[in-house]
């Protein structure tokens, strides 16, 4: 994969302002180019969504939300209250732990804004593009719990305590169910690395991994039900129930300390639904098959310098603000069932994931390794985990006494070269040897279809099954 950064220092290398410094210069005024950027979409991002659930609880409760600061929609009352916030006093409870309670709020907030260093917003700008980019951001992610832990403990409050410990638990409880729902698209994609599943989607929208099997459909909406549990969002903000815990683990906060617990936690929700776009609905690709190849096109071009690194840029752009566009639907739908659904306890969320969720991700799970043999379908993207497929769909088979025929694997010592007229020729002075046994066992039909052959991955090698 190139790197944008990598096509814009091949720019600055062709500027006459530039001819005199080193070779590495370029890069390195390249890479500042995009880190200022990512870091100024990175602050920005929590205030528009802040602006949003404000207008949107508006409507939903009769009012208009914000109307004064910065016209007639209220744009700039995130920036008044972020000036607000800085101008209040940072306290500290006397019972509290100093330097853990002054620490937390900043362990909360880089855990989520850290996420976005392996998120693709198109297949040219990402920070690090690792080939287990899923793995890497739920790890980050699940960094997070250990800040709401010093919070709620550091507070030298019992209703921080129990607070932190809800949410703690809750947290930790519904990663599970997450981790395994986002493995459905992995186990079809066979990758990990989230810019080459979104390139996979490229094209029509029936290329979109939610419409891959029944499975992943299914898993989509228990993966964003849960993604919203582990974003500590209503229904299940447990930790902010405030007829019970005050506000939670954050009771003792003010200040800029206590807005950084939110701004992690709308970072979280745009992280979130991100990998939900890039997994599931096609990422940065539009969904209409000509503009995704006029697109993808342009890229190509710019990549292997047959076309101008502009429309490559301009291709990457357009693929972000779809990403975006997408992430901050999702952003939208978690702010209204905030401001529309009540909320449960802590028994009802804790028993709706061990008991509901775990179960029903493990089955979606199970259910789009087997999806692609069960129905002996000849698919074009067969994974490591096939040969698994392969094992449990002739198991059920053979519980239920169908006889079909079995996958079968050429020898090494027959060659490469060996016809299908041969292997028949050997099968059959084998029946003729074996005339009694063969008579009483039942014939498997066979239908009339030509060989495919499919190449599977499994760890380094791969081997070539002749269906």
């Amino acid at each position: 994969m190139l790197f944008a950064s990598h096509t814009l220092s091949e720019y600055l290398q062709g500027l006459d302002l530039l001819k005199g410094l080193p070779d590495w210069a370029p890069s390195l005024l390249a890479a500042i180019v995009h880190a200022a950027a990512l870091f100024i979409a990175f602050s920005l991002s929590p205030f528009a969504f802040i602006w949003l659930e404000r207008k949107v609880s508006g409507r939903i409760q009769d009012r208009l939300g914000p109307t004064r600061v910065g016209g007639r929609f209220g744009w700039l009352q995130s920036l008044a209250d972020g000036i607000k916030l800085v101008q209040k006093e940072d306290l500290c409870p006397p019972a509290a732990d100093s330097m853990l309670f002054r620490s937390a709020p900043y362990i909360v907030c880089i855990a989520s804004f850290a996420a976005f260093i392996v998120l693709p917003f198109s297949p040219g700008w990402a920070a690090v593009a690792a080939d287990s980019g899923l793995f890497i951001l739920i790890a980050i992610l699940s960094l997070e719990v250990f800040g709401i832990i010093m919070a709620g403990y550091a507070s030298g409050s019992k209703w921080s305590l129990f607070g932190g410990m809800r949410e703690a638990a809750q947290m930790v409880s519904y990663e599970i169910p997450l981790a395994i729902c986002a493995l459905v698209p992995v186990v079809t994609a066979g990758s990990l690395n989230l810019a080459e599943i979104g390139a996979m989607q490229r094209g029509a929208i029936t290329n979109w991994m939610v419409f891959a099997n029944p499975f992943a459909f299914f898993a989509f909406f228990v993966y964003f039900v849960v993604a919203t549990a582990s974003c500590k969002r209503a229904p299940f903000d447990l930790a902010e129930a405030e007829s019970e815990l005050v506000g939670g683990f954050h009771t003792e906060y003010s200040g800029m300390r206590w807005s950084f617990f939110f701004m992690g936690e709308y970072a979280s929700m745009f992280v979130v639904c991100g990998v939900a776009s890039i997994l599931f609905l096609g990422g940065w690709n539009t969904g209409i098959g000509p503009i995704d190849t006029a697109l993808h096109n342009a890229r190509m071009a710019a990549a292997d310098g047959s076309g101008s690194w502009g429309l490559g840029y301009l291709a990457d752009a357009f693929g972000t603000i779809v990403f975006v566009i997408k992430g901050s639907l999702g952003v939208f739908v978690q702010i209204w069932l905030r401001w529309t659904l009540p909320r449960l306890r802590i028994d009802q969320v804790m028993t709706t994931c061990l008991k509901y969720l775990v179960p029903i991700s493990c089955f979606l799970f199970l259910g789009a390794i087997v999806w692609p043999l069960a129905l002996h379908q000849s698919e074009s993207r067969m994974t490591a985990w096939t040969p698994i497929g392969a094992r449990v769909a002739d198991l059920v088979q053979t519980k239920s006494g169908a006889h079909s025929p079995k996958p079968h694997v050429p020898a090494e010592s027959h060659g490469a070269d060996e016809s299908p007229d041969s292997e028949q020729h050997h099968g059959a002075s084998g029946s003729e040897e074996n005339s009694e046994s063969e008579a009483a066992r039942p014939v498997p039909v066979v239908p009339a279809s030509p060989q495919v052959s499919v190449s599977l991955p499994v760890g380094r090698e791969s081997a070539e099954v002749v269906r």
